[in-house]
């Protein structure tokens, strides 16, 4: 290997996902370097770049989507770390998101905003579409819901012009029971149910809460009402291939077969952001203790915000989401503590107060009972 070692990056910029996997890279080789790289504009489609067949080169980092590139990457014989999910038999190791916590989230995220019905829109040409689907139906399964499901090939792989794939997607639309949370697992089939809702006369997010998957900026904030999406950690993921492949290069040490990093959290924008449970009081209960959790409110405070005696209250939100105010209070302050642990570098002391928790202590030990680990650990867990 030469002094600088030089390494390709074949991946994808035309995406938000493709451009935080370069910047992981870049921030790697910043700290790590000095790396000589090859890199280039590319869409997912793009080819195999010719001269890189007699290239001495020491490695390369791809996102692969078809048979003719993954046959030019074999026949470097360098070592390569994939950074694309693919049905495509490969060699190599493979740095990405677990989809199934994709689903997963999703699915939580509506029924802890107290939805009954669900729906799933999958594009069935990727097995991780797939997966994030399965995760998002396992997990509503499991709380004792069903979900729809609307399965086709996107238009833009020829199957259907824009507007059949539109007019079909709308009476599916149509169909659906409302209110209803739908999972579009990833953000250019959110962008097209949102225009299908229009279309079907369906209001987002009043009738239909919209998720979808990536957090593309371009597609998310384009759509109208603007899309709400999971966080996917393309930087992180960047950052660990370049690792792994700097020790592969370097020490000779194989990485893994295969490496799962959990995404991030989802973007909440318009196309979500409401509480579907019918009990209007219930509702804006709901809407209060999640914007001022963090302000030490407790139950007596949400009790008068809403109206009502303490023991309605419980009642009334135990009956509608199966959790009392206190609970849901404690849920949303963790929820609020596990992202900044794995988002920041924050104090306990910082995180605690911004948490709404009074005492730093009596936060660590309960989260500790409550995750199975400390703070510590979760976020070594959690962060690269």
């Amino acid at each position: 290997m030469t002094a600088i070692p030089q390494v390709a990056v074949l991946v994808d910029t035309s995406r938000s996902y493709g451009r935080d996997i370069v910047r992981g890279i870049r921030r790697y080789v910043a700290e790590q370097g000095p790396w000589s790289l090859y890199l280039e504009p590319r869409d997912l489609r793009s080819s195999f770049p010719g001269w890189l067949q007699k290239w001495p080169g020491d490695g390369i980092l791809a996102r692969t989507v078809d048979a003719t590139l993954l046959r030019e990457l074999k026949a470097t014989k360098l070592p390569v770390i994939e950074l694309r999910t693919t049905v495509l038999k490969h060699p190599f190791p493979f740095v990405g998101m677990d989809n199934h916590i994709v689903g997963e989230r999703v699915a939580r995220h509506f029924l802890d905003r107290g939805f009954r019905r669900f729906a799933c829109y999958l594009d069935n040409g990727e097995r991780f579409f797939q997966q994030r689907c399965e995760s998002f139906i396992e997990t509503l399964k499991a709380q004792g819901f069903e979900c729809s499901v609307f399965e086709t090939k996107a238009p833009s792989q020829g199957v259907l012009n824009w507007d059949q794939h539109q007019g079909n997607l709308a009476e599916w639309l149509r169909s659906l029971e409302k209110p209803c949370g739908l999972f579009a697992t990833n953000d250019q089939l959110g962008f097209w149910v949102l225009d299908a809702a229009r279309r079907a006369g369906i209001s987002v997010p009043e009738q239909l809460a919209v998720i979808g998957a990536e957090n593309d900026k371009t597609l998310c904030e384009t759509a109208w009402p603007p899309l709400s999406s999971v966080q996917l950690r393309g930087q992180n993921a960047g950052y660990l291939a370049a690792k792994l492949l700097d020790e592969w290069m370097n020490k000779k040490v194989t990485p893994p077969k295969e490496t799962l990093l959990p995404p991030g959290d989802i973007i909440v924008r318009q196309s979500s952001d409401i509480v579907a449970v019918e009990d209007e009081r219930v509702a804006r209960a709901l809407q209060y203790i999640r914007r001022c959790a963090a302000d030490g409110i407790g139950v007596d405070d949400v009790a008068r915000e809403v109206a009502l005696s303490r023991s309605a209250l419980e009642r009334r939100m135990k009956t509608m989401i199966g959790r009392s105010p206190g609970e849901e209070l404690i849920r949303i302050r963790f929820s609020q503590v596990e992202r900044l642990l794995a988002q920041t570098d924050l104090t306990l002391d910082a995180i605690a107060e911004r948490a709404g928790f009074k005492h730093p202590q009596y936060m660590a030990e309960a989260f500790r009972k409550r995750f199975g680990m400390t703070p510590g650990e979760y976020r070594k867990k959690n962060r690269i």
